[in-house]
């Protein structure tokens, strides 16, 4: 394993081979005694701390509502203030992540609150309240979430004329004393922050902010906030903690959002931040968690940042003052404006990825291979000018056959060779037309049980069908269903090692992969992970781990999936406790060679797509075994996941060290493949640590389980 590649890719050209003979051969017979052997004095490169990161993006609920503490939406009075929205809206709120925002309503006739364009506080518009002598008129935002006796704190900034009288109140019930109200007058023509305070008297969901008043003239709301108070600099006490017990070890901020962000609106006093239409999305963005709240978030976590800067409608010089904002001394324009904002130390960030997916006809600002090749040396030119330690990660992707389309997929797919270096290959074009302008490439990947790519072109399709339509059904065994997204992350490495065969200079310079998006939708996208999940996650972190030597870096999407959460209380779910497994044992450790008597199977698909052309897994089918010493050499770990529905005995043989105990075994499962852990249930799938004696022998492995075992080593003879 200390050479990893040139083993991988020699196997690899041999097995490419014989691929389309052995996917016709019937899966193994399973040996009475699967055996697997431990070879302690083949090592490959340490783990990197980057293996477990995490991917966030302003969508939905992934950072605001899940991370971000703030209650309220819409805060700065982006979209009218009306009773009924239009049926036919020109820009209408929705996105993927199912979260639709809480809107203002009037409180009185629609005509009392007017969208005043002129001087507003900040943004286009501010609402404006025409009052009445008696008549309370106002606004009102309902569907918030309490918990008896909790404390709430926050800001109003209000204006207005000599006879207004205005009050905020906090609403929980139907009943005249189910509120608590704070009152304000002597109001004047220029806005000025108030502050609020409440104490909730009940546990409910739809509790509503109140601001109305009474008196004569008017009063304008310039903007308001309202979270917990026991927030973390504007964070969630319940969701941050849990999330800081996974060793991510990088969070990336990024996205599609990123290729129309106007990242100088996310900077500066929050409530004077401007909110944004973000076209990517379909979604207001308020700005309120920018730069500085993303790097007080990443040490709050304990994670390195990583951020992506806008390609798509940005410039190089944008992108250059980004980096001087996140990096610069005090003394350059950038730099003293950040101190000017409450942060005069030096971020120091070190990774940047220029752009997202640029190759994506989704994109904002997309353009040819050819002219983003042209637009990333600008990119890296001026950002390194700013910073010259930074470590560049260019947006690739690998050819694929499920983004060919048209003439090159009834041409290609299956048959990627002769596009290699053409105007589809992006990773490609990076080698060729920016080498020195990147240190690492990214590559994204995401999975879907049930399905497989069906890449032969003599189907009737049209040369224009899009992608989807190349997906057939297929009924997947469990084994099958946990091993589909591993087998995407093994056919990764394959064509990595393809590109490293016709740029040699790729291994002499160290580029390394990163895979900064990727998830694998076992149980359907935004539902809540299960143990069938985790039991193919397992199985990812084993194949990403067999890989150190040119994989450092993955980020899932997203951040938040590694809980469960809703808007008062959170818990860590399947997925998190499968994150929190490996991160705990592996980040550092030092990969060992695995041998075994039961090879995985062949394919079960011609190679292309989604099928790599070898299996991935170690020869311990139908156990998945990864090994490796910790970093001080201390012991042996191994990590053993059983995707089936029965125990199966393993036998452990290790040279090179001597073990003794006595031994460790955190072990994940639950009763069922749909076990999963819930805010407010009891957790139906737990890691559990018990003592397993002192030497490895003959384990027995539990079924439908994620196993890591950790085997004291010895001291060495003297």
């Amino acid at each position: 394993m200390r050479k990893q590649t040139a083993i991988f890719a020699s196997a690899g050209l041999w097995l490419a081979c014989v691929a389309s003979t052995a996917s016709q051969q019937a899966a193994p017979a399973v040996p009475e005694q699967i055996v697997a052997t431990i070879d302690t004095s083949q090592t490959g490169v340490p783990v990197s701390q980057y293996e477990y990161g995490m991917f966030i993006e302003h969508i939905g609920g992934t950072m605001y509502g899940s991370l971000w503490a703030e209650m309220l939406d819409d805060r700065k009075f982006y979209f009218p203030i009306v009773s009924k929205d239009p049926e036919s809206p020109s820009r209408p709120q929705g996105n993927p992540m199912r979260m639709q925002i809480r809107k203002w309503r009037p409180v009185g006739p629609d005509d009392v609150v007017i969208m005043d364009k002129d001087n507003p506080f900040v943004g286009d518009q501010s609402p404006r309240i025409d009052l009445d002598s008696t008549t309370p008129h106002g606004i009102r935002q309902a569907g918030l979430a309490l918990v008896n006796g909790k404390k709430y704190t926050g800001r109003i900034y209000l204006r207005g004329t000599p006879g207004a009288k205005v009050k905020v109140a906090l609403v929980w019930g139907s009943g005249a004393n189910d509120r608590q109200t704070i009152s304000f007058a002597a109001l004047t023509s220029s806005y000025k922050k108030y502050p609020l305070a409440f104490t909730a008297g009940a546990d409910t969901t739809d509790a509503a902010l109140e601001i109305t008043g009474t008196g004569s003239g008017n009063f304008h709301i310039g903007t308001l906030s309202l979270m917990p108070a026991d927030n973390i600099e504007g964070f969630r006490a319940d969701t941050i903690p849990l999330i800081r017990q996974i060793k991510s070890g990088f969070w990336r901020y990024g996205g599609n959002y990123t290729s129309n962000l106007i990242w100088y609106h996310t900077i500066g006093d929050r409530d004077k931040r401007p909110p944004d239409w973000d076209n990517a999305w379909n979604a207001m963005q308020t700005n309120d968690l920018g730069m500085d709240e993303f790097m007080t978030l990443c040490r709050q976590i304990g994670v390195e940042p990583y951020i992506s800067v806008n390609a798509g409608l940005g410039d190089s010089h944008s992108a250059a003052q980004q980096v001087e904002y996140m990096n610069g001394s005090v003394n350059t324009v950038m730099g003293a404006q950040r101190a000017k904002n409450g942060h005069p130390e030096p971020y120091n960030v070190k990774f940047w990825n220029i752009g997202n997916e640029p190759w994506g006809s989704w994109q904002i600002g997309r353009t040819d291979l050819k002219y983003f090749m042209i637009k990333h040396n600008e990119f890296a030119k001026a950002m390194r000018a700013v910073d010259p330690s930074i470590t560049l990660i260019a947006s690739g992707l690998m050819l694929e056959d499920w983004f060919l389309t048209g003439e090159n997929r009834a041409k290609h797919a299956g048959n990627l060779g002769p596009l290699y270096g053409s105007d589809v290959d992006w990773t490609g074009g990076f080698l060729k037309e920016c080498w020195g302008n990147f240190d690492g490439i990214a590559q994204h990947w995401y999975g879907q049980p049930g399905r497989h790519l069906d890449v032969d072109h003599e189907r009737n399709l049209p040369l224009d069908a899009p992608t989807d339509d190349a997906y057939v059904k297929v009924d997947q065994s469990l084994l099958e269903f946990a091993r589909y997204p591993a087998n995407l992350v093994h056919g990764q490495a394959e064509e990595w090692q393809g590109y490293q065969h016709r740029f040699p200079a790729m291994a002499e310079k160290k580029i390394f992969l990163s895979i900064d998006e990727y998830a694998y939708f076992g149980g359907g996208f935004g539902r809540p992970t299960t143990l069938k999940q985790s039991l193919a996650y397992g199985l990812i972190f084993n194949e990403m781990l067999r890989h150190t030597d040119i994989l450092t870096m993955a980020a899932h999407t997203t951040g938040v999936s590694t809980i469960d959460f809703n808007r008062t209380s959170a818990t860590m779910n399947t997925l998190g406790l499968t994150f929190k497994m490996y991160s705990d044992h592996f980040v550092g450790a030092i990969p060992v060679a695995v041998s075994g008597n039961s090879p995985q199977p062949a394919p079960k698909y011609p190679p292309g797509g989604d099928e790599p052309k070898t299996s991935s897994g170690s020869p311990t089918y139908p156990l998945d075994i990864f090994a490796a010493l910790s970093a001080d050499r201390k012991f042996l770990i191994v990590s053993v996941v059983n995707a089936t529905d029965s125990a199966q005995n393993l036998g452990l043989n290790v040279s090179g060290i001597r073990l003794a105990g006595p031994s460790t075994l955190w072990q994940l499962t639950g009763s069922t493949l749909d076990a999963t852990d819930r805010v407010g249930q009891p957790p139906q799938v737990e890691i559990k640590e018990t003592s397993i004696g002192s030497t490895p022998g003959t384990i027995s492995v539990a079924p439908i389980s994620v196993n890591i075992y950790r085997f004291p080593v010895a001291p060495a003879a003297q």
